[in-house]
């Protein structure tokens, strides 16, 4: 990296040198292409960059394919995950600047550039698929679409796009959460939550989203895990936006149930139980929070 001066006189990073790690599991038949596209479109810009490929222990010939591509190969013994191989190849590379992609042919490279031509001082800049041409199973929209906008109220940030394979990261940044980042698919999907819900800065930029090639890794079930891990994410950060309404909504039903008994002149304990859950709630979202912000505190230091 380098720096240079804006107009304003603000100083501004300028990012010169870069580490492409592309995880890949099983794209033999798509992953020497995605080396050669980014190569096409790398080649014509004046940065110095690293395509780091990293076999997460795949049964066909991915490595192989990507090793006579002549980049550097991180092969995994073994199936270990996403985030795993993205850990694993960030922790291999050279470069402050990283930028992560897919090997399934889904991102177009000639994003990347722009993409980090717009880092300056932020600390992620991530590639929205809300471009012209995206083509993405409609099957998952309407999940993605829930996800999204629970995460953006819990994150309190609109958040275009939760969980891009596309996206350009400081190196400091990804160290600040590694304890965090899991080693499945939702390593973007926390990474993203942490950075908005810390204060760091985060842009988003358009972009277009080609169809696979080969068989999708993601299953229905992932549905359930990423709602878990959004929750998780945001009590670790901010647990008052969790367990506030939780609370509320105990208490509502408590207060209901009280009404109901004092119309029909017959008193029982579920009222005095709705009461007790918000109150436990509260105090739980209290005593979170404060550790929260301990914890918090601590990792800045």
């Amino acid at each position: 990296m380098t720096t240079g001066t804006t107009d304003m006189g603000m100083t501004e990073t300028i990012v010169r040198e870069l580490s492409i790690v592309i995880p890949a599991y099983n794209e033999e038949g798509a992953v020497v292409e995605g080396i050669r596209e980014i190569r096409a479109v790398m080649d014509k810009t004046d940065y110095t960059y690293e395509i780091i490929v990293v076999d997460d222990g795949s049964t066909d010939n991915t490595a192989g394919l990507a090793r006579g591509e002549g980049v550097n190969v991180l092969a995994l013994p073994e199936n270990q995950g996403y985030g795993a191989a993205l850990k694993a190849g960030i922790r291999r590379s050279q470069y402050e600047t990283i930028v992560i992609t897919d090997a399934d042919g889904t991102y177009p490279a000639s994003h990347i550039p722009e993409l980090v031509g717009q880092m300056g001082e932020y600390d992620m800049v991530v590639g929205a698929r809300i471009g012209e041409h995206v083509e993405a199973p409609l099957v998952r929209m309407p999940a993605k679409w829930v996800l999204r906008k629970l995460a953006g109220y819990l994150a309190g940030r609109k958040i275009p796009d939760l969980n891009s394979g596309l996206r350009v990261m400081k190196k400091d940044l990804i160290r600040r959460f590694v304890h965090l980042l899991p080693q499945g698919f939702s390593f973007t999907t926390t990474i993203t939550l942490a950075s908005l819900c810390s204060g760091s800065l985060v842009k988003y930029c358009p972009i277009d989203y080609k169809a696979r090639i080969g068989k999708s890794k993601i299953r229905p079930g992932h549905a359930f895990d990423f709602t878990l891990l959004i929750v998780r994410t945001i009590v670790y950060f901010n647990p008052l936006k969790v367990f506030l309404p939780l609370g509320a909504l105990f208490f509502l039903g408590g207060a209901g149930k009280f009404v109901h008994d004092i119309y029909m002149g017959n008193f029982s304990e579920t009222a005095l139980l709705g009461f007790l859950g918000a109150a436990i709630l509260w105090a739980a979202g209290l005593i979170s929070d404060q550790i929260s912000k301990l914890a918090m505190k601590s990792d800045s230091l």
